[in-house]
C-alpha cells in the first residue's frame, strides 16, 4: 500500500533559514545546562518529557493524533532513533559537569563526521580522500582540547570523552532521521521519537535512587521549560523539519554554528562568564576546519534524496544527489 505524502512534503520557508534559527536556539542548550544544578540525567528526562507534551498538544489541536500510528519497519527505526537521543542527551549534558562549555559544545559538533563514518557504513556513502583529510584534522582538533584538559586532571577528559560519545549517539539518531523524515510528517515523527527518548530517560530516572524526579525548585522547572522550548522545539525540531528536504550531512554541517553560539553565550553571560582556554580555542578551530573540509564534496557526487539503510560492508551504488533550488 502506497503511504500517503507528508503534509510537509513542500518546505513553508527555505530550509536554509530554518536551519539557522535552529542552530541560533541550539546554542543556547550548553548554558541554560550549565545553569542548572539538577542532576543530568534529570535535565535530560524533564525536557524530553516537556517536547513530547508540547508535540502531543499540536498533534491534538491538529487534529493528527492517527498520524502517529506508523508501520512496523518504522517503529523499529524510531525506537532506534529515540534510544539513541536519549543516550545523546544524558552522555552530553554529563559531560557539562565534568568540563568546559566550550569544550563540551565543541566536541559535540563532531557529529558531522561521525554521520559520514555511519553513512559508509550503513548508507553506502564513502568520503572522498579530501574528507578523509578533514576527519584527521578534526581528530587532531580533539586530541588538543583533550591534552589541554588532561592538565585540569581527571574529570574535565572524562567529559571530552562523554561529549564524543554524545556525538557519535546524534549521528546514529540524525542518519535514522534522514532515513524516515522524507516519509514521515514532521510531528509523526518528532512525537513518537521524542516521546521514546523521553520515557527512555524517566525510567532511568525512576531506576537511579540519587537522582529526584521532583521537588526542584521553581528556577530548575523554568530551565526545563526554557531547554525544551528553545534548544528542543526550536532547535531539535527545526533541523527534523530540514532532513525532509536536505541530505543529513548538509544539516549537520549547519549545526557547526552552535559550539560558536554556545561559547559566546557563555563567555558574555555574568552568571556564566566561561572564557574559553587557549586549547580549546586552538583545538575548537582545528575541529570546525576538518569538518569544513570533511563535509566537501565534488561537484555532482552527494547522497540520494532518501537513502536506503545497508548493512555494513554491503556493497551499494553512488547515487548522484539532485540539488534543486528548492533544497536549499
Amino acid at each position: 500500500m502506497k503511504r500517503p505524502t507528508p503534509r510537509d512534503s513542500a518546505p513553508f520557508a527555505p530550509p536554509g533559514l530554518l536551519l539557522f534559527a535552529a542552530v541560533a536556539a541550539m546554542s543556547w542548550a550548553g548554558p541554560l545546562i550549565r545553569l542548572s544544578h539538577a542532576p543530568a540525567l534529570a535535565v535530560s528526562a524533564w525536557r524530553l518529557l516537556f517536547s513530547t507534551a508540547f508535540i502531543l498538544l499540536i498533534v491534538v489541536l491538529r487534529g493528527e493524533l492517527r498520524s502517529l500510528r506508523l508501520e512496523r519497519g518504522d517503529w523499529a527505526l524510531a525506537l532506534s532513533a529515540g534510544l539513541l537521543l536519549a543516550a545523546h542527551f544524558w552522555s552530553w549534558i554529563a559531560s557539562l559537569e565534568l568540563t568546559s562549555v566550550a569544550s563540551s559544545v565543541v566536541l559535540v559538533n563532531t557529529q558531522p563526521l561521525m554521520v559520514g563514518i555511519l553513512s559508509v557504513l550503513f548508507l553506502g556513502e564513502r568520503p572522498t580522500r579530501l574528507q578523509w583529510a578533514g576527519i584527521l584534522i578534526a581528530v587532531t582538533g580533539a586530541m588538543v582540547i583533550g591534552w589541554g584538559d588532561f592538565s585540569r586532571g581527571r574529570s574535565p577528559v572524562l567529559g571530552d570523552l562523554l561529549a564524543v560519545a554524545g556525538a557519535i549517539f546524534v549521528a546514529g539518531y540524525y542518519v535514522i532521521g534522514r532515513r524516515l523524515r522524507p516519509r514521515l510528517p514532521l510531528w509523526s515523527y518528532t512525537g513518537v521519537v521524542y516521546g521514546i527518548a523521553a520515557l527512555a530517560l524517566a525510567l532511568a530516572v525512576v531506576a537511579s535512587p540519587g537522582v529526584p524526579a521532583l521537588g526542584y525548585p521553581p528556577r530548575e522547572w523554568l530551565i526545563f521549560l526554557a531547554l525544551a522550548a528553545g534548544p528542543m522545539m526550536i532547535g531539535h525540531t527545526g533541523v527534523n523539519y530540514a532532513l525532509r528536504f536536505v541530505p543529513a550531512y548538509v544539516a549537520n554541517v549547519a549545526l557547526l554554528g552552535e559550539p560558536v553560539g554556545a561559547t559566546l553565550i557563555a563567555w558574555l553571560l555574568p552568571s556564566i562568564r566561561e572564557v574559553p582556554p587557549p586549547q580549546t580555542l586552538a583545538g575548537g578551530a582545528l575541529i570546525l576546519a576538518g569538518i569544513v573540509l570533511g563535509m566537501r564534496r565534488r561537484a555532482g557526487a552527494g547522497s540520494p534524496p532518501a537513502p536506503r539503510l545497508t548493512q555494513p560492508g554491503a556493497a551499494t551504488a553512488q547515487m548522484p544527489m539532485d540539488f534543486t533550488e528548492d533544497s536549499l
